[in-house]
């Protein structure tokens, strides 16, 4: 827990599940900023994603991971998204208690249309579908358990997932 702002919400999930594109509308029907750990860890590492994980490797990917989840928790107080594997931190899954956690739920067959086969994620890359069903079995233990409040994704549009939240958030 923290004695500084709070996010809202915080969005996790499996890639694919619509943390990002959520997460923005999800921020403007709640007038709160939106933020991406994703997009600060490629800030401070000045390359994408995936670059990290080629160049750097994914360790050291992950250290700026939990470092932008940290920062993020202490001082953003809006909508915030969190990289789909940031929960395998137990150090993030600490930080996470007291936040309220919304998990993206997501079928396989909807992750895949909306990540492609073709796609430019780091932890895809040799058989993007076999790859992203073996990512989401092993962490969707760590997602249920974290979540205050579980959203099934699939075939839904964003704008009724993100009334179902405001309204899963009492807002």
């Amino acid at each position: 827990m923290t004695d500084g702002p709070m996010p809202v919400a915080v969005l996790i999930g499996p890639p694919g599940s619509g943390k990002t594109t959520l997460g923005r509308l999800l921020a403007g029907r709640l007038g709160v900023t939106f933020r991406d750990t994703d997009a600060d860890v490629e800030a401070v590492a000045g390359k994408p994603v995936g670059d990290i994980f080629i160049e750097d490797g994914e360790a050291r990917f992950r250290e700026l991971e939990l470092a932008a989840v940290r920062q993020a928790l202490r001082e953003h107080d809006g909508v915030l998204s969190l990289g789909g594997g940031a929960v395998l931190h137990e150090e993030t899954q600490a930080l996470l208690a007291g936040h309220t956690v919304v998990y993206l739920q997501v079928g396989l067959a909807d992750a895949v249309a909306r990540v492609g086969l073709n796609s430019a994620r780091p932890l895809l890359v040799l058989n993007p579908r076999s790859q992203l069903k073996k990512l989401m079995e092993e962490r969707r233990p760590i997602y249920e358990r974290l979540a205050v409040l579980t959203i099934v994704t699939d075939k839904r549009e964003a704008a009724e997932l993100a009334d179902e939240i405001v309204k899963g958030l009492g807002a």
